[in-house]
């Protein structure tokens, strides 16, 4: 069987050889001509238009100028080229490869050259542009007018792997693989959609005739990327929304309505439209599985408790699985108060409940006496039985790993419980509609009556003095203080300095007595962690000073201030979190941010922008837009179920909202794509990377 030349390795490309590719490998995961051909342009450069020389501004975008050669100096180190054309003279200089351009570059001889202009000794001048002889038409490349810029690193430049270098390897490449290429899409997608075809498309990707084409191109290849995500997600929730395999619960039962009748407060409407939305999908005979999204304080965990009673008035168990054991803690004290009224039992389990403990548990949980239990993922070990789990709650879902939540999964007999994942971290929208685009998606958007708005002030090193006092002044006041320090894995045991050097500084500014300072952080073991946590929860100690370990879910009314070190280290999200840590209680709360000394203007303006807005939602979008969607909190574990080539969940909402709408047409009318016009949508879902994890079954 003859190699086709889309999968032959890029060694044998012209130009290319076996270093070369080691290289390409290496930098850019790039090993076969198909694999090329995917590397898509990240920006085009128009070579079409020539500046006169001037008219060029210094430090602008890149520029063609088209002159001829005046003078060629030879000087240590460089090579000196003087270029004028009827306008203007400018310097041309040159460190590598002397030899070669010396001999091109003869007076007299005209040339287009191309790079970035700039001043030196009040002279305008550019550093190893690119040279081109004139064409006919004008245009500095003979594949089109428009150049592709590829991603690149400073190896692959060392190594003579240029932009021009790039782009006639792209050009071999298409030449030889595009007669090969596939169409992915069928007809009737392509017509309804007013989509270019594969070949024509990726033409233009890389070499566009003009801009239109490139706008065609561009939006055809991303439009056919979020396609195939939201088609393979899509794909599993009309499989499991059409399966009769789920637990009815139609019963409402006694304990939901002692607990809801005695609450001391009244939902809001977003919580009694959520809690309505969760009794249609109990009753429906289908499988929950609905992602709740509530910003800080907004009442996921009071939704949570009447949903884990609607299962225990059907006679089934529930679960609330917590990431951290502060978390699991913290639901179980407040669960505990909202089930009093009711003869529900419930019970906490995490890593260091003691046997004695674990003894009564186990056995209570197996014959189906608890009815929600509480737990980290100390709820996954083998020996925790349940006798009739019918509904799995998950907080913070992005923060367990695969393996954990599919091993919950395995403790069920039967029918598959229903699922309720939790997140406080608001979600932008095409995250949600990506990582999370097999779930049913709610979403409390309302928060409870009473809750003050907190105060963020942004602040610098220069302020300490005046930070100190104004803790103190809260501090005799009867108030108390979260200080926050950052925890970046990359440079884990620097942080820890930080944290540690901080911790001293605190101290030192806070001594005992009259002041106790706490300190907890993620290498402490959960005995040391859970003692200096009650002791500021209790009020015991005035100030906490830790690591992110609680961002998520602790409640502490008595703390009126948060205070977060090196900001600009923290995502929007992150900071957001840690900032609905206070004004939880009757008084007015306040959120310092203290920034570096060396902080970017775009640190400095994602700072500025949280002192101005405590919407979750809206910060999550903007911080989705200023740094996209692979720094977001949490996502780097749950990430995108395909790795994105040319579309950007950043960018491109409005193609992701298209795609997936017509995903949802295609699906309706073929849900297992088995008709014959589906027969290449069916083919490339069984591609390897559409593997994506049905999250009904690992949650």
């Amino acid at each position: 069987m003859i190699k086709k030349a889309i999968d032959t390795e890029i060694q044998f490309l012209p130009g290319v050889g076996p270093k070369r590719a080691s290289l390409l490998a290496r930098e850019l995961g790039v090993s076969t001509i198909g694999e090329l051909i995917k590397l898509y342009p990240f920006r085009h450069i128009d070579r079409s238009s020539v500046t006169p020389i001037a008219e060029v501004i210094p430090d602008a975008a890149l520029v063609q100028v088209k002159a001829e050669v005046v003078s060629v100096e030879k000087l240590p180190k460089r090579l000196h080229v003087t270029v004028r054309d009827g306008t203007a003279e400018m310097d041309l200089v040159f460190f590598k490869g002397i030899g070669y351009i010396e001999d091109r570059l003869v007076p007299g001889a005209v040339f287009t050259f191309f790079g970035k202009p700039s001043l030196f000794n009040g002279r305008l001048n550019m550093v190893h542009p690119e040279i081109d002889p004139v064409q006919n038409d004008g245009a500095g490349t003979r594949e089109g007018v428009m150049t592709g810029v590829y991603p690149s690193t400073e190896k692959l430049k060392n190594a003579g792997i240029t932009g021009k270098v790039m782009n006639k390897l792209m050009a071999n490449a298409l030449r030889l693989a595009l007669p090969e290429l596939e169409e992915t899409l069928p007809g009737y997608i392509l017509q309804e959609n007013s989509l270019m075809g594969i070949r024509e498309a990726m033409r233009n990707i890389h070499f566009p005739k003009d801009g239109e084409l490139l706008k065609q191109a561009r939006y055809r290849l991303k439009f056919e990327e979020l396609f195939f995500l939201e088609l393979s997600l899509i794909k599993q929730k009309f499989i499991r929304s059409r399966s009769d395999n789920g637990i009815l619960m139609p019963k409402v039962g006694e304990d939901f309505n002692l607990c809801y009748n005695a609450l001391p407060f009244s939902l809001t409407g977003a919580q009694k439209r959520v809690i309505k939305r969760i009794r249609e999908d109990l009753m429906s005979g289908h499988q929950m599985n609905r992602l709740l999204q509530g910003d800080v304080g907004s009442g996921k965990t009071m939704v949570a408790v009447l949903t884990a009673l609607l299962a225990v008035g059907n006679g089934y168990q529930a679960c609330i699985m917590a990431p951290t054991e502060v978390l699991a803690r913290q639901h179980f004290a407040n669960i505990s108060k909202y089930l009093a009224p009711t003869k529900v039992k419930t019970a906490v389990l995490t890593g260091s409940t003691k046997a004695s403990e674990r003894k009564k548990i186990l056995p209570a949980l197996a014959s189906g006496e608890i009815g929600i239990i509480v737990g980290t993922h100390a709820l996954i070990e083998d020996t925790v039985v349940f006798k009739n789990l019918g509904l799995a709650i998950i907080d913070e879902q992005h923060r367990f790993g695969v393996d954990q939540r599919s091993r919950l999964w395995s403790k069920t007999t039967g029918k598959p419980p229903h699922v309720l994942v939790m997140t406080a971290t608001p979600i932008p929208r095409t995250l949600a509609m990506t990582v999370y685009g097999d779930l049913d998606e709610s979403k409390i958007d309302e928060m409870p009556p009473g809750r003050k708005k907190v105060e963020t002030l942004l602040i610098s090193e220069r302020q300490r003095s005046a930070l100190w006092k104004f803790i103190r002044d809260q501090i005799a006041l009867g108030r108390q203080a979260f200080i926050v320090y950052p925890l970046i894995f990359e440079s884990e045991k620097l942080d820890y300095q930080n944290l540690e050097q901080g911790y001293e500084k605190v101290v030192e500014a806070f001594p005992f007595p009259p002041y106790k300072v706490a300190i907890v952080h993620g290498q402490q073991t959960n005995e040391v962690k859970t003692f200096n946590m009650d002791a500021f929860v209790a009020g015991r100690a005035n100030i906490l000073v830790s690591t992110t370990v609680i961002e998520v879910g602790v409640d502490v009314p008595n703390a009126s201030v948060m205070v977060i070190e090196s900001a600009e280290r923290f995502g929007l999200s992150q900071l957001h979190q840690l900032r609905g840590r206070v004004g939880r209680g009757s008084d007015k709360s306040y959120c310092i941010l203290v920034k570096g000394e060396k902080i970017s203007k775009e640190s400095k303006a994602r700072l500025e922008l949280l002192c101005r807005t405590d919407n979750g939602f809206d910060l999550a979008e903007e911080d989705m837009r200023m740094r996209g969607p692979g720094d977001l909190d949490g996502t780097q574990q749950s990430g995108l179920p395909i790795e994105l080539g040319i579309a950007s969940l950043a960018k491109d909402g409005d193609i992701l909202e298209a795609a997936k709408s017509y995903a949802n047409l295609v699906l309706e009318k073929d849900p297992t794509l088995d008709q014959p016009w589906n027969k290449s949508l069916k083919a490339e879902l069984a591609k390897g990377k559409y593997n994506i994890k049905d999250y009904s079954k690992i949650s």
